[in-house]
């Protein structure tokens, strides 16, 4: 039994081994032949076998039943959005912001990469082994595909021991990109037209429906591929610059875009190879829309930091979009729930980058002016991934004569009032709040779920509503009776009592996202989080002054007078205190002077004993306090568990105050976390 262990045992460090070369080096020792009889000969010592068989053996790549849905899973660390560059002097000027944050006049050494067209995972290795594969989500949660990402090949479920190098360490998460080459993509959309199937749109978006097949043996059959450009949490490991944690990745068994990484010593060098990463875009296998830039060194990427959204040390040049001609037909005016007048061109369908486009933006009159577009004109189109395609010119030359010019109307195509427009502002505004367009768009946005989560009130029955007469305000929802939605087609006894029960359910709401339901402008769901716990009430918030606003960090002058002017609007007042006197119970962190962690930031390391890292996040922002993923000067505490990472020397050297697990609890006040 000890030799067939040992023979089991030896077939997967092989079959591992030539997996590395062929999927990572792209540099195979063996024929295809040679390689599929050593996978057989573990194949059938195992069916003999089966109490040998190991989750990380290279045979377990598919054996997970389909999923009725996903489950979440937390990002340790945010998996942030990078800002865009369109141009060359976009690159130069993010140089030189970052020189001026650093207060240096010598060159930032940068690493640059193609920036792969599909969907961003995180891939989670404890000890050396995969155990949680996960989708980026909202960049803080994501859905479990671990059994999905299994099924790729170039995933390595077990990380490789370098001989000569860092050894693998106790925690890494790997962040990567999988994608599907524009072959293999092709081919799939072959077989699915064959089946009578509707072909994906694009290689991206063949990706990600692979990725989130319910059923991983469905993802197993198609083409999928993976390249690794990153790294969140890490136990076990350090490394001083980008260009070293991504030749340490490959030691490991993972598999980086080695051959198009570069290293540049210069901005001018970066924008170099994005100029010619642009020029033979169409020459690779796999679909690319830009390069990405990070600063080197990784001390200065901890001094630079993020913004709300993005880190400052890194950036995505965009190269530009695929355009096609098409014919403007008419142009019609839409109405936004903040009662902006949006131009949108209505064309004769055309594909672009696989999708087919019917409609596209204007932006606003002076736009339309400026560009002399007019309906009946023969227009370029541009597509840029998933941004909504926009009208970039007209083509002059095909002009007939009998093309129309666009006039904004004078009044509301909705509700007939007259349309207004502020001095220093391009957007026309319909003024009357109880515009039925208006009306739609804000109840279909507060009854969403990133707001107050009612759910089965879709835009059918939000549009049966108001033309009823039921409800023009969202306080009026609080108000409906089953005898009212009764009266609404399609609406039966059970699904009226649901959708009361929904509405019922939906008082019990967060601070934050109560904020966020109230469509104030500029005012999304990280925002209205950070005014959550900043103020602790809707009270304190409601009577704030800009200057109160303009001293957070992450609000600027634009945000804090839309705050202000929203409470100090009286219909506004109006139907907040209808919402409030409803029995909606927004939940607050704890009030300010209470909490002997108000507006102190945490950061967390190791693993703690009696909660997750989510929940003791929970915690801190319920208690006013906020949470970073990077120690730095503006950290207050590092609250340390069980094998704690670097972040741990790094606080000792800023002087940072530190928290065992019992510390913590003991400051926040012992057991009320439960």
């Amino acid at each position: 039994m000890q030799d067939i262990e040992r023979r089991i045992q030896e077939l997967r460090e092989k079959i591992r081994y030539h997996n590395y070369r062929y999927y990572v080096l792209n540099d195979p020792e063996i024929s295809d032949a040679e390689y599929d009889r050593l996978f057989r000969q573990l194949v059938e010592l195992e069916q003999a076998h089966p109490e040998l068989i190991t989750p990380d053996s290279p045979t377990q790549r598919v054996g997970a039943e389909p999923k009725e849905a996903f489950a979440q899973v937390t990002h340790r660390q945010p998996m942030l959005s990078l800002e865009n560059a369109f141009g060359p002097q976009e690159l130069i000027d993010f140089d030189a912001r970052l020189k001026r944050y650093l207060n240096r006049t010598t060159p930032i050494e940068y690493t640059a990469e193609p920036k792969i067209d599909g969907l961003a995972v995180e891939l989670v290795y404890e000890n050396g082994r995969l155990t949680v594969a996960s989708t980026r989500g909202d960049g803080y949660v994501g859905e479990d595909v671990t059994p999905n990402i299994k099924t790729i090949l170039a995933v390595p479920l077990t990380l490789m021991e370098p001989k000569q190098g860092p050894p693998v360490p106790e925690l890494l998460e790997v962040r990567g990109e999988v994608y599907m080459e524009v072959e293999a993509f092709g081919e799939l959309n072959h077989e699915r037209i064959k089946k009578n199937l509707p072909p994906f749109a694009n290689p991206r978006n063949a990706a990600a429906g692979s990725v989130r097949q319910l059923d991983p043996r469905v993802t197993a059959k198609r083409p999928l591929n993976i390249f690794c450009y990153g790294v969140g949490e890490v136990r076990g490991a350090s490394f001083e610059t980008q260009m070293e944690m991504m030749l340490t990745l490959q030691q490991w068994g993972l598999r980086v875009n080695r051959q198009y990484i570069k290293l540049c010593k210069t901005i001018e060098e970066a924008v170099s190879y994005c100029e010619e990463l642009e020029r033979i875009r169409e020459t690779f296998p796999y679909e690319i829309d830009g390069a990405v830039i990070k600063v080197n060194r990784l001390d200065l990427q901890h001094r630079l930091g993020e913004k709300s959204r993005s880190p400052r040390w890194a950036i995505a040049y965009k190269f530009k979009p695929t355009q096609e001609t098409t014919k403007l037909l008419r142009i019609d005016v839409q109405v936004g729930r903040t009662g902006v007048l949006t131009p949108v061109a209505h064309l004769e369908p055309v594909e672009i980058g696989g999708v087919i486009v019917k409609r596209a933006t204007l932006h606003n009159e002076d736009e339309i002016q400026k560009k002399d577009i007019r309906e009946g004109d023969t227009v370029l189109v541009q597509r840029a991934g998933d941004v909504i395609p926009e009208v970039v010119m007209p083509i002059v030359s095909k002009r007939t004569g009998n093309e129309k010019k666009f006039v904004m109307p004078k009044t509301c195509p909705i509700c007939g009032a007259e349309v207004i427009r502020k001095p220093g502002e391009v957007a026309s505004r319909c003024p009357n709040p109880n515009c039925p367009a208006q009306v739609k768009e804000a109840l279909k946005h507060f009854v969403s779920k990133a707001a107050m989560n009612i759910e089965g009130l879709g835009d059918k029955l939000i549009t049966q509503l108001i033309e009823k007469g039921l409800v023009t305000e969202p306080a009026d929802l609080y108000e409906l009776t089953k005898e009212d939605l009764l009266t609404l087609d399609k609406v039966a006894e059970k699904s009226a009592t649901n959708l009361l029960q929904a509405i019922e359910k939906s008082k019990k709401t967060t601070l934050a996202k109560f904020i966020y339901a109230l469509g104030i402008r500029h005012v999304g769901e990280h925002i209205a989080g950070v005014l959550a716990s900043h103020f602790g009430s809707i009270e304190a918030l409601k009577n704030a002054s800009e200057e109160e606003f303009m001293a957070i960090e992450e609000i600027g002058p634009e945000i804090a007078q839309s705050i202000v002017s929203y409470f100090q609007d009286e219909e506004n007042r109006r139907q907040l205190k209808r919402l409030l006197d409803s029995g909606i119970e927004p939940e607050a962190p704890a009030k300010l002077a209470e909490s002997p962690i108000a507006d102190k930031t945490f950061v967390l390391t190791g693993t703690l004993a009696s909660m997750t890292r989510s929940q003791a996040k929970e915690i801190i922002e319920k208690f006013g306090g906020r949470v970073s993923s990077s120690v730095s000067s503006a950290t207050d505490y590092l609250v340390v568990g069980e094998s704690p990472g670097s972040k741990l020397a790094k606080a000792r050297e800023k002087g940072v105050s530190i928290l065992s697990e019992e510390e913590f609890l003991k400051l926040i006040g012992g057991g009320e976390h439960e």
